[in-house]
């Protein structure tokens, strides 16, 4: 249990230091950016306590809002992702998640990548729109939405194979 805690407090911190000091950085074309915080969310376990995820989700990005001075759009966009995650879990897993017995690591791919695509698209969504906020401009808002989730599906993607423990 003590293991745990470590690690995700370090993979935390790790993923806001990686966002700020260098995804922030990145802007292709002008609405093209990663946001690779989010697999924080998407893989945190499911089986803990519910309030402390939801916690630590708006505390993430509410770290991000603050380092990125973007007024709470973060910290808006990860705690929803994080309080309609058990919702898409049920769609994408179905009675693997019902019994949490879910271990991200042994799910199918496909499986995976659906989970990972709605969570994305919903958060940067949320994203855009609040950081935009101007119902004018809403073919610039799924523009900016759906070239950033590719591009931070991809590096998901990349980092949970990079990263997962072999067993």
């Amino acid at each position: 249990m003590k293991i745990n805690v470590i690690s995700y407090s370090v993979q935390f911190i790790v993923l806001i230091l990686a966002q700020v000091l260098v995804l922030n950085h990145i802007n292709f074309l002008g609405y093209i950016n990663p946001y690779l915080y989010v697999i924080f969310v998407l893989l945190f376990p499911v089986n803990n306590n519910r309030l402390i995820f939801l916690l630590l989700s708006f505390a993430l990005g509410l770290t991000i809002d603050l380092f990125s001075d973007s007024g709470g759009i973060h910290a808006a966009a990860a705690l929803t992702i994080a309080f309609i995650r058990p919702v898409v879990l049920k769609f994408c897993f179905g009675s693997v998640y019902e019994h949490h017995t879910i271990k991200f690591k042994n799910v199918d791919f496909g499986a995976k990548v659906i989970y990972f695509v709605i969570l994305v698209l919903i958060h940067h969504f949320i994203l855009f729109a609040l950081e935009i906020f101007n119902l004018k401009d809403i073919i610039l808002v799924l523009q900016k939405t759906l070239f950033s989730s590719i591009f931070t599906i991809i590096l998901c993607l990349i980092a949970t194979i990079l990263f997962s423990r072999k067993t």
